[in-house]
């Protein structure tokens, strides 16, 4: 059922340190809050009150397992928002026919339905300028399988881009960290695996035994561009989720 409130999103601004212009700048869509399945389900009782969220809960774990089953077997599904299948990563050499996992891998590719784009499209924008904040990454790049804002290696080195990136001041809970988005542990990345900390850009290497999963990364710093730094540390969590 749809909602009868009007779509409406946020755009704040972060300076683009990678070009030769001062003024240029890029947008981001500020998230204003997290939700999960329990939390649609929550408003989809607050909609219908005939609805019970044991059963929805229960339907959608036997869709999604299904739905799941089915992609594995190489099946494009419709499911939810999205068209999924399976596409293929990695070179072939000649006549070998060999698989190799180290060099080969399938990859779910998703792409968002009509319905979701038309949706996206009909919502009313809100510039509101620069960021209170001003730290940003612009692009994260996983060095061993070349993938932009979207994979980690365990072991591997990170090159992240953006701005006030830097990680400074004494707070203890300033660094890098990742979040497993299936339990919320947070994992820290030792600052000796830190190679490289400057303003625009940081390059780190991926704990060896980081568990698969899906992860989102997390900045807390108290840089800033003056020689004073921050109070308190501030946070910013990057938009994309991280598979391992």
């Amino acid at each position: 059922m749809a909602a009868s409130t009007k779509n409406n999103v946020v755009v704040e601004l972060y300076d683009l340190a990678i070009t030769e212009r001062k003024d240029d700048r890029f947008g981001r869509v500020l998230t204003k809050v997290s939700m999960n399945e329990d939390d649609l389900i929550k408003i989809a009782q607050e909609r219908r009150t005939d609805l019970n969220a044991t059963s929805l809960k229960s339907t959608m774990e036997i869709l999604k397992e299904i739905a799941k089953e089915q992609i594995a077997n190489g099946v494009s599904v419709a499911f939810g928002l999205g068209y999924f299948n399976l596409g293929v990563n990695g070179v072939f050499y000649g006549d070998d026919l060999t698989w190799k996992p180290d060099q080969h891998n399938l990859a779910v590719r998703v792409t968002p339905t009509a319905e979701l784009r038309e949706a996206v499209n009909s919502a009313t924008v809100t510039v509101r300028g620069a960021a209170p904040v001003g730290v940003a990454i612009s692009t994260l790049t996983d060095v061993t399988s070349g993938q932009f804002n979207s994979r980690l290696t365990p072991g591997g080195g990170v090159n992240i881009e953006g701005t006030r990136l830097r990680i400074a001041g004494e707070n203890s809970t300033n660094g890098l960290s990742l979040i497993n988005q299936a339990t919320q542990e947070s994992i820290r990345i030792p600052m000796t695996s830190v190679l490289h900390n400057e303003p625009s850009q940081l390059t780190f290497i991926v704990p060896a035994n980081l568990p698969a999963g899906d992860y989102k990364l997390q900045l807390t710093t108290q840089f800033s561009t003056t020689k004073q730094l921050l109070n308190e540390p501030r946070i910013y969590l990057f938009d994309y989720i991280l598979t391992v």
